[in-house]
Parts: structure tokens; sequence; C-alpha cells
């Protein structure tokens, strides 16, 4: 039976990719955000109803009433809903709902999620499979959505371990790309983290298969402590998919696979870096899984050219190359400058947007061992997401630290002022890095629409 879901915060990533799935199996959708974007504009096309603004007037129809973690108590649609018992579902246990009718093949962990899903996807949908998939972040090169309803039986998704709602799923594939000090905010320590994942892994089909990076000590620990399938992969042949004979170049990489028979073959890929390995290696375990062919397995990497603002260039203009990434974690933070570091740029240039004031408090230190990768520093306000502002951990508490390793390569700028200090400063050679999960992304463009402008006018 058709139901009318409502969804708050309808332009997320994660909400807007519910809402297409919604759509597409003949539900009747409408949502509520604070502001229009491209997502938004996509779902009205496919036929949702979408409000500007949370008001209690936008729930009265609906059936079932879709919320996130970003979303408040105090939300008046949210208040609404629960005063005219309209029964009220959080996001993932909606999605929960949709993948645990199919053969699930769920992409867990702290980083590398959504570029796993995204290559486990292109590789189902390659292999003639049809899968449905649900997707944290938008395929470079692809259609608009990032969800996608398909007819064969498998559904692969990215499933959110921030708030513990990937214990609604019941995986019969599952990969873990790694666990971290993350979310320390609702876990609370590393003792609630680990009891997450072990919870997480036990609900793993009897008949199926955990996938996890051997490369994680604490993971790889945490999985041979359970009576689960697991295969595990890695960068050494103490994993039973790993990676040898390693190549880098830019954007390329290349690597010889080899599984516990022999080698597999050798595989080419076109995104940066040592972790998006890791990320192809997690893809081809899957594969292997489900007998699906070397050569679909090597045709899809090697046109797998990446997600939305992971790496993601925006543009080169006089030598000087731009970069947008989501990385806001230490951990991704330094991997990210890594993967910057094999273009051999005459200065790496990163600008920094902190994101939560509580992942500031707990990673301070770490973010300052990160970020000093960097050969200049950029830092400007935290992003606060749906934190309150908090005392004692804030932009000034991180600059003053990163201040003591980094010296006056180390630079605070308000959002509005770092354009203009860029257009100053870069030189032909650099390469400019946007970081953070924020807002930080839309300097980037503007930075190569003034970098361009610059150009063509020296050339009138």
């Amino acid at each position: 039976m058709k139901k009318h879901y409502h969804l708050i915060g309808i332009g997320g990533i994660g909400m807007g990719t519910l809402a297409s799935l919604l759509l597409d199996q003949g539900h009747s959708v409408s949502g509520s955000d604070l502001k229009d974007n491209e997502l938004i504009l996509g779902l009205r096309k496919k036929g949702a109803t979408v409000t500007i603004g949370h008001h209690t007037s936008n729930v009265k129809d609906a059936d079932y009433v879709v919320y996130s973690s970003a979303v408040r108590v105090n939300n008046p649609e949210l208040m609404e809903s629960e005063s005219r018992n309209i029964p009220v579902l959080q996001r993932a246990q909606v999605l929960a709902q949709l993948v645990n009718q199919q053969t699930a093949i769920t992409i867990a962990g702290a980083h590398g999620k959504t570029t796993t899903t995204s290559m486990v996807s292109s590789l189902l949908i390659n292999a003639g499979l049809k899968p449905t998939t649900a997707i944290g972040g938008t395929i470079n090169n692809s259609v608009a959505y990032n969800a996608n309803l398909g007819a064969g039986k498998y559904f692969v998704a990215e499933v959110d371990e921030s708030d513990g709602t990937f214990l609604y799923f019941n995986p019969h594939y599952s990969i873990i790309t790694n666990m971290d000090f993350e979310h320390v905010d609702f876990y609370k320590n590393w003792e609630g983290i680990t009891e997450a994942y072990a919870k997480f892994i036990a609900r793993t089909h009897k008949d199926g298969c955990l996938i996890v990076c051997g490369e994680d000590k604490k993971l790889l620990e945490l999985a041979r402590r359970q009576k689960v399938n697991t295969v595990t992969y890695g960068m050494s042949d103490q994993q039973e998919v790993y990676a040898a004979r390693i190549v880098t170049d830019g954007f390329q990489s290349s690597f010889s696979c080899y599984t516990l028979k022999g080698k597999l073959g050798d595989f080419e890929l076109n995104v940066p870096g040592r972790h998006n390995i890791l990320n192809a290696l997690a893809c081809i375990s899957v594969g292997l899984q489900l007998g699906i062919s070397y050569e679909v397995m090597n045709k899809t990497l090697k046109n797998f050219t990446g997600v939305k603002r992971r790496f993601q260039l925006k543009g080169r203009v006089n030598e000087v190359m731009v970069i947008d990434d989501y990385g806001h974690h230490p951990t991704e933070i330094a991997a990210t400058l890594n993967a910057a570091r094999l273009f051999a740029p005459k200065r790496l240039i990163t600008v920094f947007q902190p994101h939560r004031y509580s992942r500031t408090k707990f990673l301070l230190n770490e973010f300052v061992g990160s970020l000093g990768l960097s050969d200049e520093l950029i830092l400007t306000d935290i992003y606060a997401a749906s934190e309150k502002v908090s005392e004692g951990v804030g932009v000034k508490v991180l600059f003053a630290e990163l201040q003591k390793t980094l010296g006056p390569r180390a630079t605070f700028l308000k959002k509005e002022n770092i354009i203009k200090y860029l257009q100053d400063h870069v030189q032909p050679g650099d390469m400019v890095l946007f970081l953070g999960a924020g807002d930080i992304y839309h300097l980037s463009d503007e930075l190569v629409g003034t970098l361009s402008c610059a150009v063509n006018h020296m050339g009138q």
C-alpha cells in the first residue's frame, strides 16, 4: 500500500537518498528544509513537494514523519507529529525496512564508506545485477541522484554508525572499512564504539560474509571474536585479499591483487591515495563473494572517477590546482594530505573548516598532527552543525596549538576574507585544498572563478 512520507531535513544527502527511493517505489513524498539546494530541485522534478522552512502545517496529511539525528527535538514539525499521533521514524529505520527486504550489502566504518559504497554499487550495476543503491554522496560523472531502485535482489547501502542506527540493518554481506575514535559525543569512549560495532557484526547473516580491513588491528581483533564468516583485505599477504606492486602517480595508481588462490590480476585506479586502494580491495572482496568476473571488476575500478567532495578537482587555473574534500576527522585529513603529496605541489595550502565543537575538543591534538602535514594552513571558524556553541573548545584554542607546530605558516581568517587572501597569495605550482564537512566547499568554486577572471583580465 502506498503511503505519504514527510521528511524533515529532506535536503540532506541521507534524507534525499531515502526520498528518491520512496518516490521510485510510488509513495507520496513531501519534505521541508531551511533552504533550497541541488538535491531538492532534483527531488521536486521527481514529484516531491518540498517546503522551505519548518512549519506545523507541513505534516498534516502525512502517514509517517521521518527525521534524521540532525533534527532537534524542538523542531515544530516533529512536535506537531507527536501531538497528532502521526508515527515518527528515524531515517535509518525507514531505510532498513527497505534494505532488509532484499539481499543486503552494507558498508559501514568511520572513513571511506561513501567511496566504497559507490565502487560496490558501480560494480554490481556493471555486472548486470541491477541492484538498488543508497549512497551518502554523488558519484562523479553520474546522474544527480545517489539512489537507484533496481530490479535485482541486491540492495547496496551505506549505513551510519554516528548515532548507532546501523544496528537496524541485517546484512548478508557487510563491509567495515575501519573503526576510529569518532562520534564521541554519542559513544563517549572507545568501549562504547567497540560495543556498537560488535553488535553490528553479530547482525550479519550466518550464510553471509563479513569483509573487514585487516590493516585496522582493533577491527580485526573484534571480527575474529565473532562467529561470522570473515574475509580480510589489506596491503600485506597476511590478508586474504591484498594489494602488491603498488605504483602511484597523481590521480592514477595501479596494483596487483592477490587472494589465497594466487594472483587475481592487475588493476588501475583513477582516484588517488593509499586509502582508495583499500576501498578498491573491499569492492574486489565483494565481487569475489558474488562471483563477478575479474574483467568486470577491472573495468569498473578503472572507470571509477570518485565521488563529489572526495578529493574532487574543481579546476586548474594558471598552474594552481584547486581541490575540494569532505575530510573532517584527523584520520581522513592525514589520508587526504598524503594523497595530495603524490602530486608534488610547490606548496600545499590547506583551508580547513573544523566541523563540530565536540569533535574539535576530543581530537584537538590529533587535528594538530594531521593539519601539520600542510605547507601552509588557513583556519576558519568552526561549523557547528546541530551543536550549540560550546565554551573552551573554540577555534582559538585549536589555532593556538597549530601555531606551536606551524608558526607563521598558520593563518586564521574569517570565511569571507579567504578568497581575497588566496587571490593575492597563490603561485603557479601550488595546490589549494579546501577541507571540511560544512559549507567550506562553496569557496572552492569561488576561488576557481576568481582566479579564472584574473587570468582572463591579464590576457585582454
